[in-house]
């Protein structure tokens, strides 16, 4: 249905100082951290894992080399889907609109609506990246964060752990599981983290964590009797033995990217790590986006509309580390 003169009475009328609704900021490409991009020149990408070997045997003398088999394993697939919006505007409204921002101010809410929704998308990954649901399942057939992730020879993995708000105790178990991960035959890859990704209701909490030169645990300990012992009495002191602490993860640079917040990560205190293990999550983009504006010769009416086609996944899941908070 075309926008008529109705539906914009005020803007017919001199004496209105301004339209307002569409002038507010945007918050775009905050899924830039979180994706590789590439370009896609057909309906779906798709990227399989290669097994590869597992680990070489001692050879007796004289016996036989072993041989050894490596395959494909899961394949993820990238379906490019088509995302577009459009309005239209009657000729009248056009002729008897009394301000020239009339088309202007549509067209940059309709760019809005489009960046929204890309970012929205970018963001449900994430959001939806505990659940086991088939619809959220990825290429190995479990959660993008499972510690049930298939393998040919490895058995089970684990690129999440048990529900735990972010600290620096929470980090460090993190930092030390990525740094364990393996390929499909159990062989180490290297893997360490390089950045924190939080909703905006932890960047304090990311802030503190990786930010303060002390250590923020607690530095208490039990006897046999279950009696704290070893931590001073007053707040003082507490305060100054915590001072006197290192902060390891910060010490060490083992965040070296430091931390990234995303608005639209909707669990308020899951947490995640990206990995320097390539092909983890990746974007591809099929057509940029793409504006049109004619006029339909029926009705005269005033037709604008944009248009892309993208898609968003994981391929190796060893690109993240995922926590759903305590």
């Amino acid at each position: 249905m075309a926008i008529n003169r109705s539906a914009i009475s005020k803007e017919l009328l001199p004496g209105l100082n301004s339209v307002f609704g569409l002038e507010y900021g945007e918050v775009n490409n905050e899924h830039e951290p979180l994706y590789e991009v590439e370009n896609s020149d057909r309906a779906f990408e798709e990227e399989v894992l290669f097994t590869g070997f597992g680990e070489a045997p001692v050879k007796q003398e004289g016996a036989a080399v072993v041989f050894d088999d490596a395959s494909e394993s899961y394949t993820a697939r990238y379906t490019n889907e088509t995302i577009a919006l459009a309005f239209a505007i009657t000729e009248e409204a056009m002729e008897d609109n009394l301000y020239d921002s009339f088309a202007k101010l549509r067209a940059k809410g309709l760019a809005r609506a489009m960046a929204s929704t890309k970012q929205a998308k970018a963001a449900d990954i994430y959001n939806f990246g505990f659940s086991a649901a088939a619809a959220n399942q990825i290429g190995d057939g479990v959660a993008f964060f499972s510690n049930a992730h298939p393998t040919v020879s490895a058995g089970n993995q684990s690129n999440t752990a048990t529900g735990a708000d972010l600290s620096e105790g929470s980090l460090e178990n993190a930092i030390t599981l990525v740094q364990k991960y393996t390929d499909d035959r159990g062989i180490l890859i290297g893997s360490s983290p390089v950045s924190l990704h939080v909703p905006v209701d932890l960047i304090f909490t990311a802030d503190q964590v990786l930010g303060s030169p002390g250590s923020t645990n607690v530095l208490a300990q039990t006897d046999a009797a279950g009696n704290t012992i070893g931590f001073p009495a007053s707040a003082a002191a507490n305060t100054a033995v915590l001072a006197n602490r290192i902060n390891a993860v910060r010490h060490m640079g083992l965040i070296p990217e430091g931390f990234y917040s995303n608005r639209r990560f909707t669990d308020t205190d899951a947490w995640f790590l990206k990995t320097d293990v390539p092909n983890g999550t990746k974007m591809f983009v099929r057509t940029p986006l793409q504006t049109k504006m004619e006029p339909d010769f029926d009705t005269g009416n005033l037709r604008f509309k944009a248009r892309e086609r993208y898609s968003f996944g994981v391929s190796d899941w060893r690109g993240w580390f995922g926590n759903p908070g305590g």
